[in-house]
Protein backbone atom coordinates (compact mmCIF):
# COMPACT_ATOMS: atom_id res chain seq x y z
CA UNK A 1 0.00 0.00 0.00
CA UNK A 2 2.88 2.37 0.83
CA UNK A 3 4.34 1.73 -2.61
CA UNK A 4 0.99 2.47 -4.17
CA UNK A 5 0.79 5.78 -2.33
CA UNK A 6 4.28 6.66 -3.54
CA UNK A 7 3.17 6.02 -7.12
CA UNK A 8 0.22 8.39 -6.58
CA UNK A 9 2.49 11.10 -5.23
CA UNK A 10 5.13 10.63 -7.93
CA UNK A 11 2.43 10.81 -10.58
CA UNK A 12 1.03 13.94 -8.95
CA UNK A 13 4.44 15.62 -9.04
CA UNK A 14 4.85 14.62 -12.68
CA UNK A 15 1.42 16.01 -13.50
CA UNK A 16 2.20 19.26 -11.70
CA UNK A 17 5.47 19.59 -13.62
CA UNK A 18 3.71 19.00 -16.93
CA UNK A 19 1.01 21.49 -15.98
CA UNK A 20 3.62 24.12 -15.15
CA UNK A 21 5.52 23.46 -18.37
CA UNK A 22 2.30 23.65 -20.38
CA UNK A 23 1.43 26.95 -18.75
CA UNK A 24 4.87 28.36 -19.46
CA UNK A 25 5.34 27.13 -23.03
CA UNK A 26 1.81 26.99 -24.43
CA UNK A 27 -0.13 29.69 -22.66
CA UNK A 28 2.17 32.18 -20.88
CA UNK A 29 -0.57 34.63 -19.99
CA UNK A 30 0.62 37.06 -17.31
CA UNK A 31 -1.92 39.05 -15.33
CA UNK A 32 -3.77 41.30 -17.75
CA UNK A 33 -3.55 44.26 -15.35
CA UNK A 34 0.15 44.62 -16.06
CA UNK A 35 -0.30 45.91 -19.61
CA UNK A 36 -2.01 49.23 -18.83
CA UNK A 37 -3.64 49.33 -15.40
CA UNK A 38 -0.79 48.37 -13.05
CA UNK A 39 2.53 48.38 -14.87
CA UNK A 40 4.43 48.03 -11.58
CA UNK A 41 3.30 44.37 -11.65
CA UNK A 42 6.07 43.60 -14.16
CA UNK A 43 8.35 46.65 -14.10
CA UNK A 44 9.88 47.90 -10.83
CA UNK A 45 10.81 51.17 -12.55
CA UNK A 46 7.11 52.09 -12.57
CA UNK A 47 6.76 51.92 -8.77
CA UNK A 48 5.79 55.27 -7.27
CA UNK A 49 5.48 56.97 -10.63
CA UNK A 50 2.11 58.40 -9.59
CA UNK A 51 1.66 60.51 -6.46
CA UNK A 52 0.32 59.19 -3.17
CA UNK A 53 -0.17 55.62 -1.97
CA UNK A 54 -1.61 53.26 -4.59
CA UNK A 55 -2.76 49.74 -3.73
CA UNK A 56 -3.75 47.15 -6.35
CA UNK A 57 -5.36 43.75 -5.75
CA UNK A 58 -5.89 41.10 -8.45
CA UNK A 59 -7.49 37.67 -8.63
CA UNK A 60 -7.38 35.40 -11.69
CA UNK A 61 -8.90 31.99 -12.34
CA UNK A 62 -7.56 30.16 -15.39
CA UNK A 63 -9.42 27.68 -17.60
CA UNK A 64 -12.84 28.24 -16.07
CA UNK A 65 -14.76 24.96 -16.06
CA UNK A 66 -11.74 22.72 -15.42
CA UNK A 67 -11.59 21.28 -11.91
CA UNK A 68 -8.37 22.21 -10.12
CA UNK A 69 -7.32 24.76 -12.75
CA UNK A 70 -4.70 27.32 -11.68
CA UNK A 71 -5.60 30.45 -9.76
CA UNK A 72 -3.49 33.51 -9.02
CA UNK A 73 -3.66 36.34 -6.50
CA UNK A 74 -1.47 39.42 -6.45
CA UNK A 75 -1.19 42.59 -4.43
CA UNK A 76 0.98 45.65 -4.91
CA UNK A 77 1.48 48.81 -2.88
CA UNK A 78 3.55 51.75 -4.10
CA UNK A 79 4.34 55.16 -2.69
CA UNK A 80 6.01 58.25 -4.16
CA UNK A 81 8.46 60.36 -2.13
CA UNK A 82 9.77 63.18 -4.32
CA UNK A 83 11.92 61.41 -6.93
CA UNK A 84 11.87 58.05 -5.13
CA UNK A 85 9.28 55.32 -5.47
CA UNK A 86 8.89 52.53 -2.90
CA UNK A 87 6.90 49.38 -3.53
CA UNK A 88 5.77 45.99 -2.25
CA UNK A 89 4.81 43.27 -4.75
CA UNK A 90 3.13 40.05 -3.53
CA UNK A 91 2.22 37.07 -5.74
CA UNK A 92 0.55 33.76 -4.94
CA UNK A 93 -0.21 31.02 -7.49
CA UNK A 94 -1.94 27.64 -7.07
CA UNK A 95 -1.29 25.15 -9.89
CA UNK A 96 -2.13 21.50 -9.22
CA UNK A 97 -0.51 20.47 -5.95
CA UNK A 98 2.05 23.27 -6.10
CA UNK A 99 1.67 26.65 -4.43
CA UNK A 100 4.16 29.30 -5.54
CA UNK A 101 4.52 32.45 -3.44
CA UNK A 102 6.71 35.46 -4.14
CA UNK A 103 7.29 38.65 -2.18
CA UNK A 104 9.61 41.50 -3.20
CA UNK A 105 10.25 45.07 -2.11
CA UNK A 106 11.09 47.72 -4.67
CA UNK A 107 13.20 50.86 -4.88
CA UNK A 108 12.71 53.12 -7.89
CA UNK A 109 14.22 56.45 -8.88
CA UNK A 110 12.47 58.88 -11.24
CA UNK A 111 14.78 61.42 -12.89
CA UNK A 112 13.09 64.43 -14.59
CA UNK A 113 14.74 65.21 -17.94
CA UNK A 114 12.49 67.76 -19.64
CA UNK A 115 9.09 69.23 -20.33
CA UNK A 116 5.85 67.25 -20.70
CA UNK A 117 6.67 65.15 -17.62
CA UNK A 118 9.62 63.47 -19.30
CA UNK A 119 11.41 61.11 -16.90
CA UNK A 120 13.99 58.35 -16.88
CA UNK A 121 12.98 55.71 -14.36
CA UNK A 122 15.07 52.95 -12.81
CA UNK A 123 13.81 50.24 -10.48
CA UNK A 124 15.11 47.20 -8.62
CA UNK A 125 13.07 44.61 -6.72
CA UNK A 126 14.46 41.98 -4.35
CA UNK A 127 12.80 39.33 -2.22
CA UNK A 128 12.04 35.63 -1.91
CA UNK A 129 10.21 32.91 -3.84
CA UNK A 130 8.81 29.78 -2.21
CA UNK A 131 7.27 26.61 -3.66
CA UNK A 132 5.21 24.30 -1.47
CA UNK A 133 3.17 21.12 -1.96
CA UNK A 134 -0.35 21.41 -0.58
CA UNK A 135 -0.46 18.17 1.40
CA UNK A 136 -4.20 18.42 2.06
CA UNK A 137 -4.81 17.81 -1.67
CA UNK A 138 -2.68 14.67 -1.91
CA UNK A 139 -4.46 11.37 -2.56
CA UNK A 140 -2.21 8.99 -0.62
CA UNK A 141 0.32 9.29 2.18
CA UNK A 142 0.95 13.01 2.68
CA UNK A 143 3.80 12.18 5.07
CA UNK A 144 5.82 10.59 2.26
CA UNK A 145 9.48 11.65 2.31
CA UNK A 146 9.23 12.92 -1.28
CA UNK A 147 6.75 15.56 -0.14
CA UNK A 148 8.78 16.41 2.95
CA UNK A 149 11.96 16.88 0.91
CA UNK A 150 10.17 19.21 -1.49
CA UNK A 151 8.57 21.29 1.25
CA UNK A 152 11.82 21.54 3.20
CA UNK A 153 13.58 23.34 0.36
CA UNK A 154 14.88 26.78 1.25
CA UNK A 155 13.30 29.92 -0.14
CA UNK A 156 14.91 31.27 -3.30
CA UNK A 157 16.23 34.80 -3.51
CA UNK A 158 14.63 36.49 -6.51
CA UNK A 159 14.25 39.95 -8.01
CA UNK A 160 13.57 42.13 -11.04
CA UNK A 161 15.32 45.03 -12.75
CA UNK A 162 13.57 47.58 -14.93
CA UNK A 163 14.05 50.87 -16.72
CA UNK A 164 11.63 53.15 -18.52
CA UNK A 165 11.24 56.47 -20.28
CA UNK A 166 7.91 58.16 -19.61
CA UNK A 167 6.25 61.37 -20.75
CA UNK A 168 2.73 62.69 -21.26
CA UNK A 169 2.55 60.71 -24.49
CA UNK A 170 5.40 58.22 -25.02
CA UNK A 171 6.36 55.34 -22.73
CA UNK A 172 9.23 52.93 -23.43
CA UNK A 173 10.10 50.09 -21.05
CA UNK A 174 12.65 47.33 -20.63
CA UNK A 175 12.56 44.69 -17.89
CA UNK A 176 14.58 41.71 -16.69
CA UNK A 177 11.96 39.85 -14.61
CA UNK A 178 12.54 36.92 -12.26
CA UNK A 179 16.32 37.31 -12.24
CA UNK A 180 16.75 33.85 -10.74
CA UNK A 181 15.30 32.20 -13.85
CA UNK A 182 17.45 34.43 -16.06
CA UNK A 183 20.73 33.12 -14.65
CA UNK A 184 19.72 29.59 -13.52
CA UNK A 185 18.03 26.75 -15.40
CA UNK A 186 16.22 25.08 -12.52
CA UNK A 187 13.21 27.40 -12.20
CA UNK A 188 10.25 25.72 -13.86
CA UNK A 189 7.71 28.36 -12.87
CA UNK A 190 8.59 31.37 -14.98
CA UNK A 191 10.93 31.26 -17.97
CA UNK A 192 10.52 34.89 -19.02
CA UNK A 193 13.89 36.39 -19.91
CA UNK A 194 12.95 39.99 -20.65
CA UNK A 195 10.11 42.33 -21.58
CA UNK A 196 10.32 45.31 -23.91
CA UNK A 197 7.42 47.62 -24.70
CA UNK A 198 6.48 50.94 -26.26
CA UNK A 199 3.21 52.87 -26.16
CA UNK A 200 1.98 56.29 -27.27
CA UNK A 201 -1.05 58.15 -25.91
CA UNK A 202 -3.17 60.23 -28.28
CA UNK A 203 -6.30 62.36 -27.90
CA UNK A 204 -7.82 64.77 -25.41
CA UNK A 205 -7.88 63.47 -21.79
CA UNK A 206 -11.08 65.43 -21.12
CA UNK A 207 -12.84 63.63 -23.96
CA UNK A 208 -11.28 60.43 -25.30
CA UNK A 209 -7.73 59.03 -25.41
CA UNK A 210 -6.16 56.17 -27.34
CA UNK A 211 -2.98 54.42 -26.20
CA UNK A 212 -1.72 51.71 -28.59
CA UNK A 213 1.00 49.48 -27.17
CA UNK A 214 3.41 46.84 -28.47
CA UNK A 215 5.22 44.36 -26.20
CA UNK A 216 7.79 41.66 -26.82
CA UNK A 217 8.40 38.96 -24.22
CA UNK A 218 11.57 36.91 -24.57
CA UNK A 219 11.05 33.33 -23.34
CA UNK A 220 13.81 30.93 -22.32
CA UNK A 221 13.59 27.68 -24.28
CA UNK A 222 10.69 28.86 -26.44
CA UNK A 223 9.73 31.40 -29.07
CA UNK A 224 9.14 34.93 -27.88
CA UNK A 225 5.62 36.31 -27.61
CA UNK A 226 4.43 39.54 -29.21
CA UNK A 227 1.53 41.42 -27.64
CA UNK A 228 -0.28 44.25 -29.34
CA UNK A 229 -3.21 46.19 -27.97
CA UNK A 230 -4.90 49.44 -27.12
CA UNK A 231 -6.38 51.21 -24.11
CA UNK A 232 -9.24 53.63 -24.81
CA UNK A 233 -10.15 56.08 -22.06
CA UNK A 234 -13.32 58.16 -21.89
CA UNK A 235 -14.04 61.37 -19.97
CA UNK A 236 -10.69 61.73 -18.16
CA UNK A 237 -10.39 57.94 -18.02
CA UNK A 238 -13.49 57.51 -15.85
CA UNK A 239 -14.33 54.57 -18.12
CA UNK A 240 -11.86 52.61 -20.22
CA UNK A 241 -11.80 49.67 -22.61
CA UNK A 242 -8.79 47.47 -23.40
CA UNK A 243 -8.05 44.88 -26.03
CA UNK A 244 -4.87 42.89 -26.74
CA UNK A 245 -3.85 40.20 -29.18
CA UNK A 246 -1.07 37.79 -28.13
CA UNK A 247 0.96 35.84 -30.67
CA UNK A 248 0.32 32.61 -28.75
CA UNK A 249 -3.18 32.91 -30.25
CA UNK A 250 -5.00 34.35 -27.26
CA UNK A 251 -6.97 37.58 -26.96
CA UNK A 252 -7.57 39.71 -23.87
CA UNK A 253 -10.52 42.03 -23.35
CA UNK A 254 -10.74 44.45 -20.44
CA UNK A 255 -13.05 47.07 -18.97
CA UNK A 256 -12.51 49.49 -16.10
CA UNK A 257 -14.37 52.11 -14.08
CA UNK A 258 -12.18 54.74 -12.38
CA UNK A 259 -13.24 57.03 -9.56
CA UNK A 260 -11.19 59.49 -7.51
CA UNK A 261 -10.27 57.04 -4.76
CA UNK A 262 -10.74 53.64 -6.37
CA UNK A 263 -11.04 51.71 -9.62
CA UNK A 264 -12.63 48.38 -10.55
CA UNK A 265 -11.26 46.29 -13.43
CA UNK A 266 -12.32 43.08 -15.19
CA UNK A 267 -10.52 41.04 -17.87
CA UNK A 268 -11.17 37.94 -19.96
CA UNK A 269 -8.45 36.08 -21.86
CA UNK A 270 -9.34 33.37 -24.38
CA UNK A 271 -7.73 29.93 -24.34
CA UNK A 272 -5.01 28.77 -26.68
CA UNK A 273 -5.88 26.10 -29.23
CA UNK A 274 -3.97 23.53 -27.15
CA UNK A 275 -6.38 23.84 -24.20
CA UNK A 276 -9.46 21.63 -23.95
CA UNK A 277 -12.36 23.18 -25.84
CA UNK A 278 -14.67 22.39 -22.92
CA UNK A 279 -12.82 24.96 -20.81
CA UNK A 280 -13.54 28.65 -20.90
CA UNK A 281 -10.75 31.20 -20.78
CA UNK A 282 -9.20 33.12 -17.88
CA UNK A 283 -11.20 35.58 -15.79
CA UNK A 284 -9.40 38.31 -13.85
CA UNK A 285 -10.78 40.91 -11.44
CA UNK A 286 -8.88 43.89 -10.07
CA UNK A 287 -9.34 46.61 -7.48
CA UNK A 288 -7.23 49.76 -7.16
CA UNK A 289 -7.26 52.03 -4.11
CA UNK A 290 -5.80 55.55 -4.28
CA UNK A 291 -4.97 56.87 -0.82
Amino acid sequence: MKLKYKHYITAAFAFASVACATTVKAQLNPLASQYFSNQYLFNPAMAGLNSGLNINLDYRKQAIGVEGSPSTQSGTAEYQMNKVGLGLNLYNDFSGLIRTSRAVVTYAYHLPIGANNQKLNFGLSAGVLNQHVQTNNIVGDASDQTVANFNNKQNYVDGDFGISYTSDHLTIQGVLPNLKSTFKDNNTIDKSLYFASASYKLGDPKDITFEPKAIYRGIKGSNGIVDGGIDIGFNENVFNLQGLYHSNNTITFGVGVNKTSFAVLAFYTTNTATINYNASGDVELGLRLKL
